[in-house]
């Protein structure tokens, strides 16, 4: 085998051009027996680390098998498994023996770089770093470049690279010698980078594969000797495998913006851009051997390695010790927390997290979310730790969580571990409305080159892959939609051969099979780069030194290229600073309670316990309520019928995917309603499960029946539930199955049971909950809950005026509101303000006040003017104008919102004043005392009920006045009421609007259709060949009509569907039988029935029907 070291690498990471992942790149290059390869992305190093992260999985895979194959023969193979959600293609092993898994060979060297292009050159440079401060500088040097210059691009000039090159090796790719138009400025170049770098300059020679290779590399090496860079070989690699070309054509068009038939010059020769052996290169490099042994002289300067990378966490203790003070916040933290006293078991708790903390070093970390958390407070800010942080009794005493740690099982291992080497995860959500805050102040404490949002990979998913490779392909417009709209939510996979078919789409047609093809090929491709949800890199020193900091699309924010998986692997410290509607909404109640009751609330003293809630959640009562407010959350209250805090613990975590799919439901409702007897488990078993009834609920009980039942130790379970959550990516889980099983066997359980215990914890491995997050979140249920029942006005009030969040839309939130007996006014000029409103009633009740904000397309500050120049009432539309000094269109949105009403106009006649004052002042001739005399007054015809809820749903996408299905009932006789499916047998009929979608994340491909009508709502379920067969009504239907059958389960009542239709179109003849033209006319017409700006973009009556009536979906 002859040794070759890659120099010249692209991988997907430089975005619409290289065409394999990073990880195909690494796995192919061990396959070929390559030295050593470089990942050099175009001013990029966002792809190295996925490089770094699939090498190591390599290497523990390899020795792995290499082990297996010792003691048990050759059984190991290895095989590629594409995960399009994370990495991408990352080896596992299973079956008989391959090369890379059982070679004696290295695997090869990763070289971490980059291919720096810039704005005053036509010379490319190869940076190689070849120590750590090389690699500070070259990422210092990205940074430079990309925060002078949009998101995703990076402007460097020839003198950035003069100042900051120092220590890397630079290879040139200069213009084709043979094409070369200016000479004379690619050799001014050359030399003026090799008189600043003397001796780290080199000239790459790449082949192009036309022919002229070998006159090229002479060309070359002759460059080389007048500018005093020795010549090297590099591949110039696009793709790992030569069956990638048609997809890096594609690449190439989408960049270039045209279809594959026009690509011309642009389309690659051939297949022969990709990783090629020693031996090949050798071939290819005969005439030059010296340029092939220079890739290896280079591959063993660069010593830089990305586990070099060392991460200090910021240290904010000023003039105190960073443990010391810690320390001491912990024991103030027991005296507020528990001013009675705090119990033994929690002092010894705290003595226990503090010791490992200090040796582990991570109180600076504590620390900085302790002073973020803080910020928020003294800024009024709601917010609460969740996840793992919960599990530690330190983040209570700091005021970081604000789950008591005695009402839940603590397993402070999930959080940190000695062993793990790890840092800990901390998540704290704060008030979405608010969260920019406290990002700012975050930026403005350390800087934005010491703070820094982790990246957010953004993939092709089904329906942009059809998108963009439809276009190149040169599908039609009409093809696409018909394509992608049978694609439900981000779904990863390539259309089958029945979405061609329901297309319309010829399955022999060649560019329709390529096009396909290619659309499975590039999904899960990185498309660019996002910034995550909240996720912060903080670090002592310089953040760019670590990696390249780049601006975010958001005014105001910066990101750095990794995302959270690539800081994972490389143990930098993150804190998620996270965003929850829900919390802006209790805040926002509280504050509302605080005004017009008096009560002062925290999150910490809502009154714990009250029977009261619990009863409304056993009726399913629960719209708006956080967390328990899905479909299969209503469904499930009722069975579960919660009485305390910990059944809201039980209840967040077990409607999850993952312990569906375990078989845990059923199992733990029997036995908490004494349908069936819990198992004694013995002693161990029952102590951490016995709260559960026998049920391994949560991810810490797999970690505690692991050491309990199987023997391991504390951080072995923690790897133990990691592998679990990425065993169907990794293919991790065996080693630990048969540990475990065996563990349980020496220690007296029967194989059956063992064998059943870990199906189970395997089962919702990837989905289930940690207790301390499910009681995170259970807090708040109980809090949200709490003021629904006993405050339905404010908690409604403060909902609306959060969003958008939930589950529901305004429409749902203020229906349930009236049906709890909330007297919900409408909007008006002369009492509304931006936010909804409480107005006090003579029965000491209040009542809702819709305010500005439900009006689409008003600005808070036309708001903020109404209100302010309002005094004792607007007369008429033309004193609003003056007074709030609004213009045209403000007071027609106000107007075609019906804001008049109190005037005494109608929407009508508010709508015709306001167009009278837009029209130019009348010529002197026809002016008032002229002889045009005044204009006569006009009566216009008064609109009927349905012309009045289209234009409520138009303006505010909801109506007091009436529901569609209210007005359409005639019309449906055959449709069964849904307040009448209680008593209801057999098959039926329902209509309704669908308000939610919901397709969890379970192999059985069901769906959730909540439908609504004028007495309430209906549950569908809709199975995997019924979705088959009616796909287009499931997915697209706004207003539907199911046939199926009653199914009961308690108090629970379904429609299962067996027939599923779209009746969309009937929502455009509400007040008129006939629909027309989407561009003509307004709320003065009076033949409109459907306007305003939807009809410009949907003119059919179905896609009017989406846009008026949007539902939620979630899948």
């Amino acid at each position: 085998m002859i040794p070759y070291a890659e120099l010249c690498v692209t991988s997907n990471f430089t975005f619409l051009t290289g065409a394999s992942h990073p990880e195909e790149l690494v796995t192919r290059a061990a396959e070929l027996g390559l030295s050593a390869i470089a990942i050099t992305d175009r001013n990029s190093v966002a792809g190295v680390v996925r490089a770094f992260s699939a090498l190591k999985e390599l290497a523990r895979l390899r020795d792995e098998a290499r082990t297996a194959a010792a003691e048990a023969g050759p059984i190991i193979r290895s095989q590629r498994v594409t995960d399009h959600s994370s990495r991408q293609t990352v080896p596992h092993f299973t079956g008989q023996t391959d090369a890379p898994a059982m070679s004696d060979a290295p695997l090869p060297k990763l070289i971490a770089g980059a291919r720096l292009a810039l704005t005053d050159s036509a010379v490319e440079w190869l940076a190689l770093p070849t120590d750590l401060a090389a690699w500070s500088r070259l990422t210092r040097l990205l940074s430079i470049g990309k925060r002078r210059a949009a998101k995703g691009e990076c402007h460097l000039q020839r003198a950035d690279l003069v100042e900051w090159g120092k220590g890397m090796v630079l290879i040139a790719l200069s213009p084709d010698p043979l094409d070369d138009p200016g000479p004379k400025s690619t050799r001014g170049d050359l030399r003026a980078i090799g008189r600043a770098f003397p001796g780290q300059c080199f000239l790459g020679a790449a082949p192009h594969y036309d022919g002229r290779d070998q006159i090229r590399f002479d060309q070359i090496g002759i460059l080389a000797q007048e500018v005093s860079q020795p010549m090297v070989a590099v591949g110039d690699v696009l793709m790992h495998r030569s069956a990638r070309r048609p997809l890096a054509d594609v690449l190439t068009c989408m960049r270039l913006g045209c279809t594959i038939d026009a690509i011309g010059e642009h389309r690659l020769a051939n297949g022969e851009r990709r990783l090629k052996s020693g031996a090949e290169m050798a071939k290819m490099f005969h005439r030059h051997p010296a340029a092939l042994r220079r890739t290896l002289e280079i591959a063993d300067r660069c010593a830089f390695r990305l586990s070099d990378l060392r991460y200090q966490y910021p240290d904010e203790a000023e003039n105190e010790p960073a443990q010391d003070r810690l320390e001491r916040l912990a024991r103030e933290g027991l005296h507020w927390r528990y001013p009675s006293g705090p119990p033994p078991k929690i002092v010894h708790r705290v003595e226990k997290e503090l010791t490992l903390i200090r040796e582990v070093d991570y109180a600076p970390y504590f620390l900085t979310v302790h002073d973020i958390v803080q910020f928020a407070r003294s800024k009024g800010i709601l917010c609460q730790g969740r996840g793992s942080a919960a599990n530690s009794v330190v983040c209570y005493l700091l005021g970081i969580t604000e789950v008591p740690p005695e009402s839940i099982t603590l397993i402070f291992e999930r959080f940190i571990s000695k062993e793990r080497g790890e840092p800990p995860d901390i998540d704290v959500d704060f008030e979405h409305e608010r969260r920019e805050e406290v990002i700012q102040w975050i930026y403005e404490r350390y800087g934005r080159e010491r703070a820094g949002l982790t990246a957010t990979v953004i993939h092709f998913r089904s329906r942009a892959a059809i998108r963009e490779v439809g276009k190149v392909m040169g599908l039609s417009q009409d093809v696409i939609a018909r394509l992608s709209g049978q694609i439900w939510g981000w779904s990863s996979a390539a259309p089958g051969e029945d979405r061609l078919r329901d297309a319309g789409l010829s399955l022999a047609d060649r560019r329709v099979q390529l096009a396909v093809q290619l659309i499975g090929e590039i999904v899960g491709f990185p498309r660019h780069l996002s910034q995550h949800v909240g996720g912060f890199v903080i670090t002592k020193g310089r953040l760019d030194e670590l990696c390249p900091i780049e601006n975010a699309a958001m005014d105001d924010r910066t990101i750095i290229e990794w995302d959270k998986d690539d800081i994972d692997a490389l143990g930098l410290l993150k804190v998620d600073i996270l965003a929850l509607g829900m919390l802006t909404c209790i805040r926002k109640a509280f504050a509302l309670l605080e005004e017009h009751r008096g009560q002062q609330l925290t999150l910490a003293n809502v009154p714990p316990e009250d029977p009261p809630i619990y009863d409304m959640l056993c009726r399913a009562d629960a719209i708006g309520v956080f967390q328990v407010e899905s479909r299969a959350q209503l469904n499930f209250l009722p069975r579960m019928r919660p009485r305390k805090f910990y059944d809201l613990v039980c209840e967040v975590a077990i409607v999850r995917p993952g312990p569906i799919q375990g078989g845990m439901v059923h199992p733990f409702i029997n036995r908490r309603m004494g349908r069936e007897k819990v198992e004694d488990l013995g002693p161990a078993m029952m102590e951490v499960l016995g709260r559960t009834y026998g049920v391994p609920l949560f991810q810490e009980q797999a970690m505690q029946i692991a050491v309990v039942a199987a023997g391991f130790t504390p951080s072995e379970a923690d790897r133990l539930r990691r592998s679990l959550a990425t065993f169907k990516r990794m293919g991790t889980i065996g080693s630990f199955r048969e540990r475990f099983v065996s563990g349980m066997l020496a220690r007296g359980y029967d194989a059956d049971f063992a064998a059943r215990c870990f199906a189970q914890i395997e089962g919702f491995g990837s989905y289930g909950f940690p207790e301390s997050h499910a009681a995170s979140f259970a807090r708040l249920v109980y809090i949200s809950a709490w003021l629904k029942c006993h405050h339905q006005a404010v908690f409604t009030c403060a909902l609306l005026n959060s969003q958008p969040m939930g589950f529901y839309a305004p429409a749902q939130l203020v229906r349930d509101a009236r049906d709890h007996g909330v007297e919900v006014r409408p909007i008006s000029v002369n009492h509304s303000f931006w936010d909804c409103t409480l107005e006090p009633r003579p029965d000491g009740a209040l009542a809702l006040r819709l305010g500005f904000r439900r009006i689409k397309g008003m600005r808070e500050e036309d708001a903020s003017w109404i209100a302010a120049a309002r005094g004792n009432g607007y007369p008429d539309v033309e004193s609003l104008r003056r007074r709030a000094g609004l213009h045209s269109d403000a007071l027609e949105r106000l107007a075609e919102a019906d804001a008049f009403a109190a005037l005494g106009l109608t929407r009508r006649d508010a709508l015709w004043a306001a167009k009278a004052l837009e029209a130019p002042a009348p010529l002197p001739l026809f002016g008032p005392d002229g002889e045009g005399g005044n204009e006569p007054t006009v009566t216009l015809p008064q609109m009927t009920l349905g012309q009045e809820v289209i234009e409520d749903y138009l303006s505010l996408r909801l109506s007091l006045r009436a529901h569609p299905m209210e007005l359409l009932r005639p019309r449906l006789p055959e449709s069964l009421p849904h307040d009448r499916l209680a008593q209801a047998k057999g098959r039926i009929t329902v209509t309704g609007l669908v308000i939610t979608r919901q397709r969890p994340g379970t192999a059985s491909g069901v769906i959730f259709l909540t439908l609504e009508d004028e007495t309430g709502t209906a549950n569908v379920v809709v199975w995997k060949k019924v979705y088959e067969t009616f796909r287009k009504a499931v997915i697209a239907g706004r207003l539907v009509r199911v046939t199926g059958r009653i199914e009961r389960d308690g108090p629970v009542t379904h429609l299962i569907a067996e027939r599923v239709e779209d009746v969309s179109p009937l929502l455009a003849t509400l007040g008129r039988p006939v629909l027309i033209d989407a561009n003509d006319g307004r709320a003065d017409d009076t033949d409109r029935t459907v306007g305003g700006s939807v009809r410009s973009t949907a003119r059919h009556p179905r896609e009017q029907a989406k846009k008026l009536f949007p539902s939620r979906d979630f899948h």
